[in-house]
């Protein structure tokens, strides 16, 4: 066992050594008076009480004021601190705990308040949401309603209004024509049929295309949802310019079934004049001119009788409808 002496040597070189670097590690240090009445007494050991001391400084600044803090005030509660009893040292320490939570939140409420957020603007995420579906449901109900609207004033104006009967209209009757192909027709080659007749001229820019072209389509789709035959007819206004190959050439454009008349000026006269059609030559610069002329279709009976006519402001739709409508109510007044 080694001698007290180079115990004593040994322990003084120890504490000199770390003392030092507590100093230059910015530990804090106690006062001897308090290391006398630290608890660390009750560890001493025999014949070393000068060292020992020594060493139990150094020990109790490391344990209890390991700290950086150059607040003066935690310097001096720390050093009070160290002097109490154990007992005293653990109440003061819980009493620190609990200053330390009191503090920790009261730090932290007045961070809060500090810190307390902007009050959030009258339009949020999901206000701009629920306003802009708002907004589509009114625009598409808006719009729904429009249409509605429009459709209903369309149907009003299209509609068949039924009055009473007041005699019957003098439209139609006997005429003299040669068809597409040079074969001589009258009005008793459409018996037994359903017609449709228009009456024009093949140099018509724009309107006789459209309406020739409405009424092909409109044959065919009266074809399909009743089954029914209409015949679609062309009469030419403009006998001096529709001849015969003319016509043909025309008509073969439209439909296969549509069948173009033409003639002499004074049959196209009485043909027009039995339909109360009007027509007359505009804008007359040498051979070229055009034609003003009725806007007109009419639907005959097998008997070649008027039962009605439909104008330009009605669809290919529209026109087969009305059309089946119109055949359905004859045949059911005649049954």
């Amino acid at each position: 066992m080694a001698s007290p002496f180079l115990r004593n040597l040994r322990l003084r070189h120890m504490y000199h050594s770390l003392n030092s670097r507590l100093h230059a590690s910015g530990f804090h240090s106690l006062s001897d008076k308090s290391l006398q009445n630290s608890p660390l007494n009750l560890f001493s050991l025999d014949g070393f009480s000068e060292n020992q001391y020594k060493f139990r400084a150094f020990w109790m600044n490391h344990r209890f004021l390991c700290t950086g803090s150059t607040n003066p005030s935690v310097n001096k509660a720390s050093s009070s601190n160290v002097g109490a009893t154990p007992s005293g040292g653990l109440a003061e320490g819980n009493h620190g705990n609990k200053n330390n939570g009191e503090q920790d939140a009261g730090g932290s409420q007045s961070t809060s308040q500090q810190g307390k957020p902007v009050r959030r603007g009258p339009v949020s995420w999901m206000s701009f949401f629920l306003l802009l579906c708002t907004g589509a449901g009114l625009v598409y109900y808006y719009d729904k309603e429009k249409r509605r609207h429009i459709e209903g004033i369309t149907n009003a104006s299209n509609a068949v209004r039924q009055g009473p009967s007041v005699g019957k209209a003098a439209i139609g009757g006997p005429f003299n024509l040669i068809d597409h192909n040079g074969k001589s027709v009258s009005d008793e080659d459409f018996l037994g049929k359903w017609n449709l007749i228009y009456f024009g001229f093949t140099h018509c820019p724009d309107i006789c295309p459209d309406e020739l072209q409405k009424m092909a389509s409109a044959i065919d789709k009266i074809k399909e949802k009743s089954g029914i035959e209409v015949v679609p007819v062309f009469i030419s206004v403009d006998p001096e310019r529709d001849t015969v190959e003319q016509v043909r050439e025309y008509v073969k454009e439209f439909h296969p079934k549509l069948i173009g008349l033409t003639g002499t000026p004074d049959e196209i006269k009485n043909a027009a004049r039995a339909y109360r059609v009007y027509y007359m030559k505009t804008e007359e610069e040498g051979s070229d001119y055009l034609v003003d002329h009725s806007i007109v279709m009419y639907l005959m009976d097998p008997n070649m009788q008027f039962v009605k006519f439909f104008g330009k402001n009605l669809d290919d739709t529209l026109l087969a409808e009305g059309v089946i409508q119109e055949i359905k109510q004859h045949k059911k007044v005649k049954a």
